[in-house]
């Protein structure tokens, strides 16, 4: 594992087709709020959060992740992070300098093993934000990012040897062996995860709420908005968190989620988590069973923007 330069997860860039349906879900539904728009993209900002933005939406033909992105401690941190990827033969999107993102900060992008641009920056300013209030369910901030991976071995030896990330716990099928690596680059148990799948696409995106209560209320109102829930409401045993997952109108899935473990990293071993035991799914025992249904919802459509760096 390289030296962790990487301190956080910034936010999640989308291109969907119907960018409308898109952000009416976001700010309508979800509980997002529109910070900028430019160019017909447009940053949305949790409440509860400091950054800038935590989901980018951008309207294209193809639907695809444009960009994960993640932050650094500092600009000599992500010169020197810079550096190490492209010594390493890692492909370099563009090189460290001025971001022209809302917040601007120093940032450069690469693409991951295989095909993902990712980003890291440092420096970019914070915007004025709130605590949520009790009974406010919406999200405080995005909590973390669910990618699938036709090779999901080469995947986690491409973020723990070159970014630093860490491995908290594995989920295993007896018949399958592992199915997803959860992944942390601070205290939180992941901010990424990463999940056996037959092509990259998105898995997911989470945002944590404020507690049960706001998680349920806000699980209950989209419930009611007549939003297609996926799968819960449940609780997670890799990580502890509660888990409602909704699609949203591009058929990317969108969770809630509150209660992500915090973890000691300097005793943490990483646990082999098998899913066939009822409790690993939900410990709560509220959610039906994974089946079918939930994981070809779960797999997406194949994204169209590998190793093409998006537009802006």
């Amino acid at each position: 594992m390289t030296q962790r330069l990487i301190t956080h997860l910034r936010h999640i860039d989308l291109a969907v087709p119907d960018a409308a349906k898109q952000l009416a879900f976001y700010t309508g539904v979800w509980g997002l709020t529109t910070q900028h728009t430019d160019s017909g993209v447009t940053y949305l900002a949790a409440e509860g959060s400091p950054e800038q933005y935590v989901v980018r939406i951008r309207e294209s033909d193809d639907k695809r992740i444009d960009v994960i992105a993640f932050g650094a401690q500092s600009p000599a941190d992500v010169d020197t992070l810079a550096a190490q990827l492209a010594s390493a033969g890692v492909r370099l999107v563009s090189e460290p300098g001025p971001l022209q993102t809302p917040g601007g900060g120093y940032g450069f992008r690469f693409f991951d093993n295989e095909g993902r641009t990712v980003e890291t920056s440092s420096g970019v300013a914070t915007r004025r934000h709130r605590a949520i209030e009790e009974r406010e369910s919406i999200p405080v901030r995005l909590s973390h990012v669910v990618i699938n991976s036709a090779d999901p071995e080469g995947t986690v030896a491409f973020y723990e040897q070159h970014l630093g990330f860490a491995l908290s716990d594995t989920l295993t099928h007896p018949a399958m062996g592992p199915i997803m690596y959860f992944m942390r680059v601070n205290s939180w148990h992941h901010s990424l995860a990463i999940a056996r799948s037959p092509h990259p696409a998105l898995n997911h995106v989470s945002f944590e709420m404020r507690g049960i209560d706001e998680y349920l209320r806000g699980t209950g109102r989209l419930l009611r908005a007549g939003v297609e829930k996926i799968w819960g409401p449940g609780r997670h045993l890799a990580g502890d968190n509660s888990f409602s997952y909704f699609l949203d109108p591009s058929g990317n899935v969108m969770e809630y989620t509150t209660a992500l473990e915090v973890i000691d990293e300097d005793v943490w071993h990483p646990r082999l988590c098998d899913v066939t035991q009822p409790d690993v799914i939900d410990q709560w025992g509220t959610a039906d069973a994974m089946n079918e249904f939930i994981t070809v919802k779960m797999f997406n459509d194949a994204d169209k923007g590998l190793f093409v760096p998006p537009p802006v």
